[in-house]
Protein backbone atom coordinates (compact mmCIF):
# COMPACT_ATOMS: atom_id res chain seq x y z
CA UNK A 1 0.00 0.00 0.00
CA UNK A 2 2.78 2.22 0.91
CA UNK A 3 4.79 1.52 -2.42
CA UNK A 4 1.53 2.48 -4.12
CA UNK A 5 0.74 5.89 -2.39
CA UNK A 6 4.53 6.49 -2.88
CA UNK A 7 4.07 5.30 -7.37
CA UNK A 8 0.73 7.66 -7.25
CA UNK A 9 3.00 10.82 -5.40
CA UNK A 10 5.51 10.60 -7.96
CA UNK A 11 2.94 10.46 -10.76
CA UNK A 12 1.40 13.33 -9.22
CA UNK A 13 4.29 15.38 -9.12
CA UNK A 14 5.17 14.55 -12.61
CA UNK A 15 1.61 15.45 -13.91
CA UNK A 16 1.83 18.74 -11.94
CA UNK A 17 5.09 19.43 -13.04
CA UNK A 18 3.81 18.86 -17.17
CA UNK A 19 0.93 21.10 -16.51
CA UNK A 20 2.92 23.80 -15.38
CA UNK A 21 5.49 23.33 -18.03
CA UNK A 22 2.58 23.21 -20.85
CA UNK A 23 0.51 26.40 -19.13
CA UNK A 24 4.34 28.42 -19.30
CA UNK A 25 4.93 27.60 -23.02
CA UNK A 26 1.04 28.19 -23.98
CA UNK A 27 0.45 31.66 -22.41
CA UNK A 28 -2.19 33.84 -24.23
CA UNK A 29 -0.01 36.85 -25.61
CA UNK A 30 -1.66 39.16 -27.71
CA UNK A 31 -0.81 42.72 -29.90
CA UNK A 32 -3.86 44.68 -30.67
CA UNK A 33 -2.46 46.51 -33.86
CA UNK A 34 -4.25 50.45 -33.63
CA UNK A 35 -3.39 52.79 -36.77
CA UNK A 36 -7.24 54.29 -37.21
CA UNK A 37 -8.33 56.33 -33.59
CA UNK A 38 -11.89 56.24 -34.74
CA UNK A 39 -12.01 52.99 -33.83
CA UNK A 40 -10.17 52.97 -30.41
CA UNK A 41 -12.90 53.04 -28.03
CA UNK A 42 -14.46 49.90 -29.99
CA UNK A 43 -10.66 47.96 -30.03
CA UNK A 44 -10.68 49.35 -26.02
CA UNK A 45 -14.15 47.99 -25.61
CA UNK A 46 -13.12 44.48 -27.42
CA UNK A 47 -9.82 44.70 -25.22
CA UNK A 48 -11.89 44.77 -21.79
CA UNK A 49 -14.52 41.61 -23.28
CA UNK A 50 -11.26 39.97 -23.88
CA UNK A 51 -10.15 40.19 -20.63
CA UNK A 52 -13.22 39.27 -18.94
CA UNK A 53 -12.75 36.05 -21.09
CA UNK A 54 -9.18 35.54 -20.41
CA UNK A 55 -8.04 37.29 -17.13
CA UNK A 56 -4.77 36.30 -17.33
CA UNK A 57 -4.17 37.36 -20.70
CA UNK A 58 -0.80 39.58 -21.55
CA UNK A 59 -1.90 42.17 -23.92
CA UNK A 60 0.15 45.20 -25.76
CA UNK A 61 -1.85 47.85 -27.60
CA UNK A 62 0.69 48.90 -30.52
CA UNK A 63 -0.78 52.44 -32.10
CA UNK A 64 1.25 53.91 -35.00
CA UNK A 65 -0.24 56.80 -37.48
CA UNK A 66 -3.24 57.96 -37.32
CA UNK A 67 -4.04 55.08 -33.92
CA UNK A 68 -1.49 57.45 -31.59
CA UNK A 69 -3.94 59.89 -31.33
CA UNK A 70 -6.26 58.33 -28.80
CA UNK A 71 -2.74 57.84 -26.70
CA UNK A 72 -2.41 61.73 -26.87
CA UNK A 73 -3.40 64.10 -23.93
CA UNK A 74 -6.80 65.45 -23.61
CA UNK A 75 -7.80 62.51 -26.54
CA UNK A 76 -11.85 61.99 -26.54
CA UNK A 77 -13.82 59.84 -28.73
CA UNK A 78 -16.08 61.67 -31.23
CA UNK A 79 -18.94 61.47 -28.69
CA UNK A 80 -16.71 63.13 -26.10
CA UNK A 81 -15.57 60.70 -23.86
CA UNK A 82 -11.75 60.73 -22.79
CA UNK A 83 -9.88 57.86 -23.78
CA UNK A 84 -7.97 58.30 -20.83
CA UNK A 85 -9.98 56.88 -18.13
CA UNK A 86 -10.51 53.47 -20.54
CA UNK A 87 -6.87 53.22 -21.25
CA UNK A 88 -5.61 53.53 -16.76
CA UNK A 89 -8.59 50.65 -16.13
CA UNK A 90 -6.92 48.59 -18.97
CA UNK A 91 -3.27 49.79 -17.39
CA UNK A 92 -4.95 48.65 -14.22
CA UNK A 93 -5.61 45.20 -16.15
CA UNK A 94 -1.74 44.97 -16.78
CA UNK A 95 -2.58 45.74 -20.63
CA UNK A 96 0.44 48.06 -22.25
CA UNK A 97 0.13 50.84 -24.74
CA UNK A 98 3.03 51.36 -26.78
CA UNK A 99 3.59 54.69 -29.42
CA UNK A 100 5.53 54.98 -32.47
CA UNK A 101 8.59 57.24 -32.32
CA UNK A 102 8.59 57.42 -35.86
CA UNK A 103 5.04 58.81 -35.82
CA UNK A 104 5.71 61.36 -33.69
CA UNK A 105 8.28 62.81 -35.54
CA UNK A 106 6.39 62.34 -38.87
CA UNK A 107 3.71 64.06 -37.78
CA UNK A 108 5.30 66.77 -35.27
CA UNK A 109 3.58 65.62 -31.89
CA UNK A 110 6.05 66.82 -28.77
CA UNK A 111 6.40 63.29 -26.86
CA UNK A 112 4.86 65.36 -24.28
CA UNK A 113 1.69 65.19 -25.47
CA UNK A 114 1.28 61.32 -25.41
CA UNK A 115 -0.49 60.15 -22.16
CA UNK A 116 1.69 58.49 -19.13
CA UNK A 117 0.72 55.32 -19.48
CA UNK A 118 2.09 54.93 -22.93
CA UNK A 119 5.07 53.84 -23.57
CA UNK A 120 7.26 55.11 -26.77
CA UNK A 121 8.74 52.73 -29.44
CA UNK A 122 11.29 54.01 -31.83
CA UNK A 123 8.81 51.90 -34.30
CA UNK A 124 5.10 50.58 -34.28
CA UNK A 125 5.34 48.18 -37.22
CA UNK A 126 8.62 46.87 -35.89
CA UNK A 127 7.48 46.43 -32.49
CA UNK A 128 4.70 44.52 -33.24
CA UNK A 129 6.93 42.41 -35.49
CA UNK A 130 9.48 42.15 -32.45
CA UNK A 131 6.23 40.68 -30.45
CA UNK A 132 5.39 38.43 -33.09
CA UNK A 133 8.19 36.51 -34.11
CA UNK A 134 10.25 36.85 -30.62
CA UNK A 135 7.45 36.68 -27.56
CA UNK A 136 5.24 34.61 -29.22
CA UNK A 137 2.30 37.24 -29.19
CA UNK A 138 -0.59 36.61 -31.60
CA UNK A 139 -1.65 39.44 -33.98
CA UNK A 140 -4.97 40.83 -33.60
CA UNK A 141 -6.64 43.90 -35.97
CA UNK A 142 -9.42 45.60 -34.42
Amino acid sequence: MKTLRNAFAVLFLAWLTLATAFAARHEEKVVYHMNDSSIAMGALNNIRNHLNASPNAKIVVVAHGAGVDFLLDGAKDKNGNPYDAVVQELVNRNVQFRVCNNTLQTRKIDKSRVIPEATIVPSGVAEIARLQSQEGYVYLKP
